[in-house]
């Protein structure tokens, strides 16, 4: 006898009408920890996956993703836009030490680059009123 059915003792512990809770709502999590243990078991990254590994792992990549779009929203609110673009997301990276640090050998597709002009390319006042002098 297999313990389903409606036998004696079913649904024992359980309410008679539970709803299914799926890992990622236990865990207070909105990144999908089930779909993160499925790419942890196919990529074969090691023959067992232990049950809280895609817990923490999801866990982290939703900090990282929440961290990078608040930096990104901040960017782009004080370009005065409303949407992210990918300009944003690199003036976050590049300008976060932490972001910067881990993302340091990534290219940002149409990211461009942070604006910085070397000193020594920039006139310098004295020389400047020193020449409208001599005029």
């Amino acid at each position: 006898v297999s313990g389903k059915g409606k036998g004696k003792g079913a649904n024992r512990g359980k309410a008679a009408s539970s709803k299914q809770v799926s890992r990622s709502q236990r865990a207070g999590l909105q990144f999908p920890v089930g779909r993160i243990s499925r790419f942890l078991k196919q990529g074969k990254y090691a023959e067992r996956v232990g049950a809280g590994a895609p817990v923490y792992l999801a866990a982290v990549l939703e900090y990282l993703a929440a961290e990078l779009l608040e930096l990104a929203g901040n960017a782009a609110k004080d370009n005065k836009k409303t949407r992210i673009i990918p300009r944003h997301i690199q003036l976050a990276v590049r300008n976060d030490d932490e972001l910067n640090k881990l993302l340091a050998d990534t290219t940002i597709a149409e990211g461009g680059v942070l604006p910085h002009i070397n000193t020594n390319l920039v006139p310098s006042k004295k020389k400047a009123a020193g020449a409208s002098q001599d005029v």
